[in-house]
């Protein structure tokens, strides 16, 4: 479910939970056009047969590929008004614990860890996980920051 908030609510959001995304199923489809976009042909990630007998039983998605299903994940949770700017500024922290099968589903948990005032606009760290239904573990977690500007 998508928070709405004004610009001038920006400030006082720090500690809220935005909840979690709607689940995404990773395709070998969406994992072949990443490995052509990045040329990451490894194996692991667009051979399935030969993936069947490696480490993972199947092939996997490219850690940059979970982590950048962040961005459609993010407009699934918070939308901010009355600005005339929003900027993708920058990840912190990056760490890929678990692998993403192919056929996976995944959704992100999003939880805002503070806001910060900037030169004309507001900068929010945002705590950000990426989970796999049914994983153990989640496949990234990553503080993303984001900037919005009046």
């Amino acid at each position: 479910m998508t928070t709405t908030i004004a610009y001038d609510q920006l400030a006082g959001l720090g500690g809220t939970d935005l909840g979690h995304t709607e689940y995404r199923t990773v395709t070998q489809d969406q994992i072949d056009l990443f490995a052509d976009a990045t040329d990451d042909h490894q194996w692991i990630h667009v051979d399935p047969e030969r993936a069947k007998d490696g480490p993972f039983g199947a092939p996997i998605a490219h850690g940059f590929l979970t982590l950048s299903l962040a961005v459609p994940f993010w407009t699934e949770l918070l939308d901010v008004t009355g600005v005339s700017t929003k900027v993708n500024y920058g990840l912190d922290k990056v760490r890929f614990p678990a692998p993403v099968r192919v056929g996976s589903r995944v959704r992100m948990r999003a939880v805002v860890a503070e806001v910060t005032e900037v030169a004309g606009g507001y900068q929010i760290a945002v705590d950000q996980t990426i989970e796999v239904d049914g994983g153990g573990k989640p496949a990234v977690v990553a503080r993303g920051i984001y900037r919005f500007y009046a």
